[in-house]
């Protein structure tokens, strides 16, 4: 695979680790991880795939709800991108979903490493409640997060942005201040290079002041 540049990242290598079915069985959390999540079919794989340069890294599905472990992939061997299952709607039994938003809530809250966790959110819809549900319970737990909405060029331009404003006036309903926002499309390959200015940011902070996570 030829380098990817993306403003200052160059994706150099990405290679997939493992998946885990317990939180417990994730590689160990040497390296700093930033995490995407999503309600099933948000676009959570495409984006992935997009931002990494890579057409089938993370599987994509017709099927709603296809990604049901924590898959660990390293970039630059110095990174972890970890595609978790999605949550809400899935074609699977309710105490599969159940254990799904287990193994998500334990991971969130037990994994040492987790610096960014990226919520994806279709642009294309109001607020909805298991959204803002979600985002509420990350702001309550304390977990850094940003919100990513996907799928901006399925609107017509304009609408995407009145769109996120109408979500930023909804989440300032309750919350003070609101946490960072990306607007992408992985069909155009647009947004994902702001997400990756980030963790190239947060990483050199990290080595500056040589954080360590274990």
């Amino acid at each position: 695979m030829k380098d990817f540049h993306f403003l200052n990242m160059v994706i150099k290598n990405v290679i997939f680790i493992k998946s885990s079915g317990k939180w417990q069985e994730c590689p160990e959390p040497t390296m700093p991880e930033y995490a995407f999540i999503g309600r099933s079919n948000v676009g959570k794989s495409s984006l992935i795939n997009a931002m990494m340069n890579h057409k089938d890294l993370a599987k994509t599905s017709q099927t709603p709800g296809k990604t049901q472990l924590i898959n660990h992939f390293l970039v630059n061997e110095t990174w972890y991108l970890t595609d978790l299952p999605g949550y809400g709607y899935a074609k699977v039994s309710k105490s599969l979903r159940k254990d799904f938003e287990k193994l998500i809530i334990n991971y969130i809250l037990n994994r040492k490493n987790l610096v960014n966790l990226f919520i994806l959110i279709d642009i294309r819809h109001s607020p909805q409640k298991i959204d803002l549900e979600f985002l509420e319970w990350c702001g309550e737990n304390g977990i850094p997060f940003s919100i990513v909405f996907t799928k901006s060029d399925k609107l017509k331009p304009g609408a995407a942005d009145r769109n996120v404003e109408v979500y930023k006036t909804k989440l300032l309903e309750t919350w003070e201040e609101l946490p960072d926002i990306y607007i992408t499309s992985a069909e155009k390959k647009l947004g994902g290079e702001n997400i990756l200015k980030f963790v190239e940011k947060t990483n050199n902070y990290l080595v500056k002041n040589k954080v360590k996570f274990e």
